[in-house]
């Protein structure tokens, strides 16, 4: 099974690969979507435009993963334009805390965040809340949480640049140690693996360098020591290092695979290497902050191999191998190529599926979110590509190829046209957020929700449920002492009933976050009334219960 385009001549050629190009790069630098951002905020206390009865001590933001700092980019303003919030959050995985000077008055309250989620990309957002009663709301000059386009840009071009470079390699390393007729010379395929190899490093760098004005939200060349510090500490930087020592070790033992005939020893050396170096590019990305961050790195690993091997040598067979090798050579080659491209396929479509139910998660995700829509997207082109690899795959097993070789190099170069842009499409869907968080984010879509602030004689309880409607919801609870200052509690007790309708107390699972902070997850069958008993102990012997009504539609 191949991929390929077609053009009789060498000069139609180049114009065909100039235009495809030009087309790769117009998709690249298409304005995104608001944000290419991946963990997401799935709830804070107090919530989005909640109103509140005295101004909170602390705001906590619960994001839907581990989430890092970005120094001074999480601000709470006043409703007279000052910051409130002091010193630096506090960040305890995918929670952040800020410590909230309460003197700020009544009104409307401003938050503005910027952290990085556990696969590197920026998390940027704002909401607001009010004490006593709502005002004109403040504005953060500060920070407007938005990335320069030229930087997100520039990251979705490095990572197609790494693509093409990596298949390059793969190809070229691949067919001359295993398939490389002996009479032909290595100079050409060698040439091109040494380009590929260095887009590959040229790539990783600029993507380490640009991560640094993605991360904190500054132009193309805001690169700073301090910035560069923060990006090669994390394991985006680490991912990226450990690829630029293994290209470095992987060169010493291509020299002489490109030059001639090599032994088992150092070819397996050299097998080890593109194994690990694979590893980097999904522990820098999406698998590994995914439910399932294991799986994911090991499938998105064989997914980017199968990619580079299947397109790699098909590059190969449509610059070097077609145009050079005499009947015979291709009549041993060919039908070798094309089991080995129907397994690179097979695991490269096995490996996509497997992705895609992670990342998705849901069917009504695959047309509701940009991350879906580009998987169909995806899933359409590779479906073009699998016709004309069918094509080839039949001259083949009809021995046309080796007589007539120019069908199949047409098939050739229209598989690789194809393939291209669904290069481009994995560039920009790699900056996407996913399916499985873009729907949950809580400033990014409409969902409904339920607050109150209820009392005992031992503390206050700020009560959250989103959706509050009938299904899933997700209920927060946050202790504070009667003056307002965070209540750690030893134990929590929840359940919640529908007396209306004859359903007794249903426990809810806590899982505490912080000391003063429990969140649980419960499905309502019916709409109604629901009422709420939460029980917090706070010392040994020192507990209170408070009770509160919920409207679920």
């Amino acid at each position: 099974m191949w991929v390929m385009t077609a053009v009789p001549r060498r000069r139609s050629a180049r114009w065909a690969a100039a235009g495809l190009l030009v087309t790769v790069v117009a998709l690249l630098l298409v304005p995104a979507g608001p944000a290419a951002a991946h963990a997401v905020l799935t709830s804070s206390s107090p919530a989005a435009s909640a109103v509140v009865p005295a101004a909170p001590a602390e705001v906590v933001l619960t994001f839907s993963e581990t989430v890092r700092r970005v120094p001074d980019r999480i601000r709470v303003i006043a409703p007279d334009g000052s910051r409130v919030d002091q010193g630096e959050a506090t960040f305890t995985d995918s929670v952040v805390t800020i410590d909230v000077d309460t003197s700020g008055g009544n009104g409307t309250y401003l938050v503005t965040y910027r952290v990085i989620s556990a696969d590197s990309h920026p998390v940027s957002g704002a909401f607001t809340y009010s004490v006593g009663a709502p005002s004109e709301p403040p504005v953060d000059s500060g920070d407007d949480g938005r990335a320069d386009p030229l930087v997100t840009n520039a990251i979705k071009t490095a990572k197609f640049v790494g693509y093409v470079g990596l298949l390059l390699l793969v190809g070229p390393a691949l067919v001359l140690a295993l398939l490389w007729p002996r009479r032909l010379s290595r100079q050409g395929p060698a040439r091109l693996a040494w380009t590929g190899l260095g887009l590959v490093a040229a790539a990783t760098v600029a993507a380490a360098l640009w991560q640094v004005p993605y991360t904190s939200g500054g132009g193309l060349f805001d690169i700073t020591g301090e910035g560069l510090s923060l990006v090669l500490g994390s394991t985006f930087g680490a991912a990226h290092l450990i690829r630029l020592g293994l290209l470095a070790a992987a060169a010493f033992l291509l020299r002489p695979l490109l030059a001639g005939p090599v032994g088992r020893a150092d070819l397996i050396i050299l097998g080890v290497l593109a194994g690990a170096a694979l590893l980097t590019w999904p522990l820098s990305g999406h698998p590994a902050a995914s439910p399932a961050p294991a799986v994911s790195v090991i499938v998105d690993a064989v997914h980017l191999g199968s990619m580079a091997v299947w397109l790699g040598g098909l590059v190969m067979l449509a610059a070097f191998l077609l145009p050079r090798a005499d009947e015979r050579e291709l009549g041993a080659i060919l039908p070798i190529w094309s089991r080995w491209a129907a397994l690179a396929v097979s695991a490269l479509l096995l490996a996509g599926i497997v992705q895609a139910l992670i990342e998705v998660a849901t069917p009504s995700a695959l047309f509701s979110t940009t991350y879906g829509r580009l998987v169909l997207a995806k899933v359409g082109l590779f479906a073009v590509v699998i016709v004309v690899a069918a094509y080839s795959r039949n001259l083949v097993r009809k021995r046309v190829a080796a007589s007539r070789p120019a069908p199949v190099r047409r098939a050739v170069w229209v598989e690789l046209a194809v393939a291209a842009v669904v290069l481009g499409v994995s560039a920009v869907l790699v900056q996407t957020t996913p399916a499985r968080t873009a729907s949950t984010d809580v400033s990014a879509v409409d969902a409904g929700y339920f607050t109150t602030r209820v009392e005992s004689t031992l503390y206050s309880l700020q009560i959250e449920m989103s959706p509050a409607k009938r299904g899933n919801n997700t209920l927060h609870f946050y202790a504070y002492t009667l003056d307002n200052r965070p209540q750690p509690v030893e134990e929590w007790k929840a359940t919640i009933a529908l007396p209306s309708a004859g359903i007794e107390g249903i426990d809810i699972p806590l899982l505490p976050l912080t000391d003063n902070h429990a969140t649980g997850e419960i499905t309502l069958p019916a709409s109604g009334e629901w009422e709420i008993r939460v029980t917090a102990r706070t010392t040994e012997i020192d507990q209170a219960t408070v009770t509160a009504t919920v409207p679920v539609s």
